[in-house]
């Protein structure tokens, strides 16, 4: 199956894509640290970039004769700084608005289905309209935007066009499906909040639903504090229960049933056997250094151990302080480095990141965790395959009718 990936940053997106069977045909990206990033790893041949064909530049510039064959998926992150919680909330009135480039590419490839991810700041009430907006485009994208209508008047006629069914009959329509996730539910050690926004080409008759989650917060809270296997694994003595988790541990061993998920991965699970960075065994590993100056102050007091780290982010000016924090055991905060924000976004090892400690920081914060992004597009790639099967059946059956 083929995808092309729009405002890839560091490939996220497209890894996760490409693990679940994706192969992508063009991977487009403007930020020149970020295409450093998958150049230096496309040289060094790491297996998950070393075919992909990177486009720097504007999507909007974008070559489409490059393109010769059908796409089945087109993926991406459109840039969030316009919907996002510690942005200026401009949403449409940004320019860095891409979800017109995104519903663009939709409407001119067609494809089978698509997967975008932003912040959840863009489900707030005060972008409602906006959000709707954008589901409707990729909903309807041939019905564009008219010259001189504003996108609120775009806005209310795809809101007739649905209410009316008219042009569910006739032309390119989707069946698109939003939901607001936290990595953590799927195997990620990391409290991040994101919306998927996932669409199929209507014509298939494919119906979806976003995966169940696999972990849970409960599930983590009984290895802690029922069976203490959460600290042995670890090689730790069990410490005594927080407050604010003891009344909930207290029903948790009181139940009849463990949880019927995996423990949330924490902090510590995630840096299991990566040394301390002050020390000389982090001497030859990538991207492992570490960065002073770290100070916990209200608001900003840093990630415990032993649940999900906060929400990664990248900042306008630098590392935010209290988000890209670790607290240790003894209480005092260091910063992560880029190698272990990079495991807390499940990118492997073996993944190089180019540029200073605060730019690769950047390039996390702004990142999809790639083992979300391959649930995610296996999910979708599950169902592009089952519609493929059942057609061939279907031909099959015809074929042999009319014999």
């Amino acid at each position: 199956m083929k995808s092309i990936e729009l405002f890839a940053g560091i490939g996220g997106l497209g890894m996760g894509c490409e693990l679940a069977g994706f192969e992508p045909l063009a991977v487009i990206e403007w930020n020149k640290w970020a295409c450093e990033t998958l150049r230096e790893n496309k040289e060094r041949g790491y297996p998950l970039v070393s075919g992909w064909s990177l486009h720097e530049g504007d999507v909007r510039d974008f070559d489409w004769n490059c393109l010769t064959d059908t796409v089945d998926l087109v993926s991406g992150g459109p840039p969030c700084q316009p919907f996002s919680l510690g942005g200026k909330h401009r949403a449409n009135a940004d320019r860095r608005d891409m979800f017109p480039s995104a519903v663009e590419f939709v409407r001119r490839l067609r494809p089978r289905a698509f997967v975008f991810e932003n912040v959840k700041g863009l489900t707030r009430s005060s972008f409602a309209n906006y959000f709707q907006y954008i589901q409707l485009q990729l909903e309807f994208p041939e019905a564009t935007i008219r010259s001189g209508e504003t996108w609120e008047d775009h806005l209310r006629r795809l809101q007739v066009e649905k209410s009316s069914g008219r042009r569910r009959k006739t032309g390119l329509t989707y069946n698109v499906v939003t939901t607001l996730v936290n990595a953590a539910d799927h195997g990620v050690p990391q409290r991040r909040e994101r919306v998927f926004i996932v669409g199929f080409r209507s014509d298939l008759g494919v119906e979806w639903s976003f995966p169940r989650p696999t972990h849970g917060l409960d599930a983590l809270l009984h290895d802690q504090w029922v069976t203490g296997d959460y600290w042995r694994k670890h090689g730790l003595e069990q410490p005594a229960v927080p407050e604010r988790f003891a009344q909930r541990a207290r029903m948790l061993a009181q139940s009849l049933l463990p949880p019927d998920t995996l423990p949330w991965r924490t902090v510590r699970d995630a840096l299991a056997g990566l040394p301390d960075p002050t020390s000389a065994a982090a001497l030859g590993i990538s991207d492992h250094r570490f960065q002073d100056g770290a100070r916990a102050y209200p608001g900003h007091t840093g990630s415990p151990l032993d649940l999900p780290a906060k929400t990664l982010k990248a900042g306008d000016h630098g590392v935010p302080g209290g988000e890209n924090m670790m607290v240790r055991d003894d209480g005092t905060v260091r910063y992560f480095t880029a190698r272990e924000s990079a495991r807390l976004q499940t990118f492997p090892d073996g993944f190089k990141l180019h540029g200073t400690w605060s730019e690769a920081m950047r390039q996390i914060g702004n990142a999809v965790p790639v083992m979300l992004a391959r649930r995610v597009a296996a999910s979708v790639a599950e169902r592009l395959i089952e519609n493929e099967a059942r057609a061939l059946s279907l031909a099959g059956m015809a074929k042999k009718e009319s014999a």
